[in-house]
C-alpha cells in the first residue's frame, strides 16, 4: 500500500475510534441518570447525527454535566463537518469528479478525445458536433487564456486516454483520439501505448506514411488543404499560367496535387511559376523532367518554372497570370503579399489566398473549418470513391488482391489520385467547368456522355490518352521508370512510355478508369 493511502486509512480509523468513544461516554453518563431521555446507545447515536448535521430536532438532549461536554464537542464538530461537506461538493463539481460522472452516464454516445484544446482541435470538434448528434467531445486539457470557450458541449479531463477508454467499458463505438499538434505522436505523453488500446487514433504529422500501426492513422494538414483547394477551385481550360508564391509545406502540397490531378486535355500546356526554394523538391522528384518542361515554357506540354529570385521582381509574370496562389506557411506574410499585389500590381487573373479563417469578399482557401473536418481527417467520406475503386478492381479480377486497409501507401495514393480525378473527368465529359462537387447524378450523367462519345474512335483514343497522361504523372512523380516487366522493388513498369508506344491491349486498359464511373455512380447512390 502506498504511504499516502496508509495515512488516509489510519486517519479514518482514528476518527472512527474517537467518535465511538464519545458515543460511549454519552451513553454511560446519560443512562445512569433517572431524568435522562438518552437511555440507549441508539439514542446516543441518533442525538449525535441530528447534532452533527445541525438539524437539531430537540427530541433528545443530554442532562448530565459529562453529557453536556460531549454535546458541546458535537456542536463544535458540526460546523467543521458542514464546511467540509460543502467543500467536498464544490470540489467534486469543480474538479474531475463531475466530468467523470457525466462520462459514466453517456457511455452509449460516440466519444471523441482531443489531447489539446487549440484552434485546430476546436475546428474539428465543432464540425464533428454538427455532423454527429451523438458526439461527446472530451478535451485532455482546458483551453488557454487566449482561446475562446467552445460553443458546443464538451468535457475537460486532464487524464490519459487509457483511463478514458476504461471508463467507456467497450460500450457503443470505439473512442476516437485526435493528436492535432504536428508530430504530437512522438512527444505527447498521452500518446504512449495508444497502439495497445481499443481506439481509433488520428495524429497530425508533417511527414511519414498514413499508417503507423493497425489503429493509428496519420493525416497531413497540408495535403488536406491542397486536396480541398483543387476540389473547390479546379483548373479551367482557359488557364495557361499559374503562379505559386510560397513553396513551404503548403506550396509543395498544392503543386503536388496539381501535378497529379490537373489533367484536362491532351493538348494542354499549363505553365506553373513557383517562387520559393525548390531544391529539395526537385532532388526528391528527379524524374519530373521526363513529363514536364523544367524552367522553360513549352507550347506542347506543362512546364514547371522555379524562380530563385523574389516574386516582386517578376512583374510581367504576375500581371499576365491567370491565377496567383498565395500559399505561404507564414499566414501573416501571405496577407502582406496579398495586399501588396492588390495595391501595386495590375493583376488580370484571380488571386487565391490561404487563410485559416473565412474572409468575405476574398477568394480564400484553407480555412480551419474547411480543412479540419471529419471527411478530411477520418476520411471515410473523402476516400469513399478511392475505396470503391479498389473494391471494384478486386471484384473484377480472378486472382487474390488486397483490400483497402491492406494496401501500402503508394497503392492507396494511386487509388486516391484516380478518385480525385473523377471530378475532372466529370467536368470534361459534361463540358461544364462550374462543377466543383460530385454526386451520383452527375457521375451517371457523365458516364452516359462517355458511352455516347466513345462511339467515335478518335474521341475514344483521346480519352484513353488523357487517362494515360494522368497515370504516367503519378508513377513518374514517385520516380518509377520503364521496364519490360513490372517490378515494384525496382519501381519499373512496362506501360511507363508514351501512349503511342503502348500495345493495343495496353491502350484498352485505359478504358477501365472511365468505365468505372458507371459502377461508381451506382455505388454513390
Amino acid at each position: 500500500m502506498k504511504p499516502r493511502k496508509k495515512i488516509y486509512l489510519y486517519s479514518i480509523i482514528i476518527i472512527a475510534l474517537v467518535y465511538l468513544a464519545l458515543l460511549a461516554i454519552l451513553y454511560c453518563s446519560e443512562s445512569s441518570d433517572s431524568n435522562a431521555v438518552i437511555r440507549t446507545f441508539g439514542d446516543a447515536f441518533w442525538y449525535s447525527l441530528v447534532t452533527l448535521t445541525t438539524v437539531g430536532y430537540g427530541d433528545l438532549i443530554p442532562v448530565t454535566p459529562l453529557g453536556h461536554v460531549v454535546g458541546i464537542i458535537f456542536l463544535l464538530l458540526s460546523a467543521g463537518i458542514m464546511v467540509t461537506l460543502l467543500g467536498a461538493v464544490l470540489s467534486f463539481i469543480a474538479s474531475e469528479g463531475m466530468p467523470f460522472l457525466m462520462l459514466s452516464l453517456q457511455r452509449h454516445k460516440n466519444w471523441y478525445y482531443f489531447a489539446d484544446c487549440e484552434v485546430e482541435s476546436d475546428a474539428l470538434a465543432a464540425n464533428i458536433y454538427r455532423e454527429d448528434p451523438d458526439a461527446l467531445i472530451i478535451y485532455g486539457e482546458k483551453p488557454g487564456s487566449q482561446s475562446d470557450t467552445p460553443h458546443y458541449p464538451c468535457v475537460y479531463l486532464s487524464i490519459s486516454p487509457d483511463k478514458i477508454v476504461a471508463k467507456k467499458k467497450n460500450v457503443g463505438t470505439k473512442c476516437k483520439i485526435f493528436l492535432m499538434k504536428e508530430n504530437d505522436i512522438g512527444v505527447n505523453r498521452r500518446a504512449a501505448n495508444l497502439h495497445n488500446l481499443p481506439v481509433e487514433v488520428y495524429a497530425r504529422t508533417t511527414n511519414g506514411q498514413d499508417k503507423l500501426s493497425g489503429n493509428i492513422t496519420f493525416f497531413h494538414s497540408y495535403e488536406c488543404c491542397a486536396r480541398q483547394y483543387w476540389r473547390s477551385k479546379p483548373l479551367c481550360r482557359h488557364e495557361s499560367s499559374i503562379v505559386l508564391i510560397g513553396f513551404g509545406n503548403y506550396g509543395r502540397s498544392i503543386l503536388e496535387r496539381a501535378i497529379l490531378t490537373n489533367i484536362i486535355s491532351t493538348e494542354q500546356h499549363v505553365t506553373y511559376h513557383i517562387f520559393g526554394d525548390a531544391g529539395e523538391f526537385l532532388a526528391i522528384h528527379y524524374r519530373l523532367g521526363e513529363l514536364f518542361s523544367l524552367n522553360t515554357e513549352s507550347g506542347t506540354r506543362d512546364a514547371l518554372i522555379f524562380h530563385e529570385e523574389a516574386w516582386a521582381k517578376n512583374h510581367a509574370i504576375l500581371e499576365r497570370a491567370d491565377r496567383i496562389i498565395i500559399c505561404e506557411d507564414d499566414e501573416q506574410n501571405g496577407w502582406s503579399i496579398f495586399w501588396t499585389l492588390n495595391k501595386y500590381y495590375q493583376i488580370s487573373g484571380r488571386i487565391d489566398l490561404r487563410s485559416s479563417w473565412k474572409v468575405p469578399g476574398i477568394s480564400y482557401f484553407g480555412a480551419n473549418e474547411d480543412i479540419y473536418t471529419p471527411q478530411q481527417i477520418i476520411r471515410t467520406v473523402l476516400n469513399k470513391a478511392a475505396i470503391m475503386i479498389n473494391d471494384i478492381f478486386r471484384r473484377s479480377v480472378s486472382y487474390p488482391t488486397l483490400d483497402w486497409n491492406e494496401l501500402d501507401d503508394l497503392h492507396q495514393q494511386s487509388k486516391i489520385v484516380a478518385a480525385d480525378h473523377l471530378l475532372m473527368k466529370t467536368r470534361i465529359l459534361l463540358r461544364d467547368e462550374t462543377i466543383t462537387e460530385l454526386s451520383a447524378y452527375l457521375v451517371k450523367k457523365a458516364y452516359d456522355r462517355y458511352c455516347y462519345d466513345t462511339s467515335s474512335k478518335s474521341i475514344k483514343e483521346m480519352y484513353r490518352k488523357l487517362d494515360h497522361m494522368r497515370w504516367l504523372r503519378f508513377y513518374i512523380f514517385y520516380n518509377w521508370s520503364y521496364g519490360p516487366v513490372r517490378d515494384d522493388t525496382a519501381r519499373q513498369h512496362p506501360m511507363l512510355c508514351p501512349y503511342e508506344d503502348l500495345t493495343p491491349e495496353q491502350k484498352q486498359e485505359r478504358d477501365a478508369a472511365w468505365e468505372l464511373m458507371g459502377i461508381i455512380s451506382t455505388e454513390l447512390e
